[in-house]
């Protein structure tokens, strides 16, 4: 059996009762550890397994799942997922490949960023598709994301924007000579965030986005004891430091238009300008504020 299993958003206790059976019941246990970061090291998980845990890369996944898929032929394998196991394709495809080979699989759900973004207030009803933000570079600014955006944008939907991570990664240069040299770790920040969304609003000019007239909130480390919450406009987030955000790992939420009194009431908490977050929530977002009826 190929056991893929949610680990949850925070630490080695947020795995559930039947993820921690399937987990204690292989004889081989990987991490997938590179479409997102357990806020742990793996040893607490070892120590908590009483197992050891091998860390699957994005190498071993794409490229050497072969040997993964053949432990689980003859044994009982688990692979680990931050999050919830279907919160990335590269899981789907992983089952797709078990499956083919007439290996038995089982998925065993957690939470994840995907309905743990409710805590920042805003309704998951009123959530559209949820978009990725990579780093950008001098030669590549990939801004196909701005389609469904503006998709959102058009229904009143609200955006979940998925900050990149850079984990284990290589220059250009280390990759054609072969060499196995990686850069540091990089998490993208709300403040870059940002400003690469105003940039391609810029280039694109569609009206989406604007720094003083559209709301967002900044999240960090949703689902663990460090969770943190701040919004206002695009404009109020980019002046703040980078300290003001909490640790990485960033999500980013674009209010949409659709947007309730209660929303504006909860997330007004976390707002930087508390009157300025329910002036541009009435005035731009017509939203009919309770006890300003």
């Amino acid at each position: 059996m190929l056991y893929v299993v949610g680990l949850g958003l925070s630490d080695e206790k947020d795995i559930t009762v039947r993820g921690l059976e399937a987990v204690k019941a292989s004889s081989k246990i990987y991490l997938e550890a590179y479409t997102s970061i357990l806020l742990v090291p793996k040893e607490r998980l070892e120590e908590f397994y009483g197992k050891p845990v091998i860390i699957a890369d994005r190498e071993m996944i794409e490229l050497e799942s072969d040997e993964i898929l053949k432990n689980a032929a003859v044994e009982d394998v688990s692979l680990l997922v931050v999050g919830d196991p279907l919160g990335a394709t590269t899981h789907t495809d992983m089952l797709l490949r078990a499956r083919s080979l007439n290996i038995p699989t089982r998925v065993i759900h957690n939470a994840s960023i995907m309905n743990a973004i409710g805590a920042c207030g805003l309704q998951l009803y009123n959530f559209g598709q949820a978009v990725s933000l990579v780093f950008f570079t001098d030669s590549w600014k990939p801004d196909s994301f701005y389609d469904r955006l503006k998709e959102n944008s058009d229904l009143g939907m609200h955006t979940l924007v998925l900050l990149d991570i850079k984990v284990k990664e290589q220059t250009v240069e280390n990759m054609m000579k072969g060499n196995k040299i990686f850069e540091p770790p990089r998490y993208m920040s709300i403040n870059t965030a940002v400003s690469q969304l105003l940039e391609v609003e810029e280039t694109r000019n569609a009206g989406v986005l604007a720094g003083d007239r559209t709301l967002a909130i900044a999240m960090s480390r949703v689902g663990s004891d460090e969770q943190k919450f701040v919004c206002g406009t695009l404009e109020e987030l980019s002046a703040q430091s980078q300290e003001t955000f909490g640790n990485p790992l960033h999500s980013l939420v674009i209010v949409g238009r659709r947007l309730h009194h209660l929303e504006v009431e909860y997330a007004e908490q976390f707002a930087i300008d508390k009157p300025n977050w329910r002036k541009v929530a009435k005035t731009v977002y017509g939203c009919s504020l309770e006890d300003e009826s």
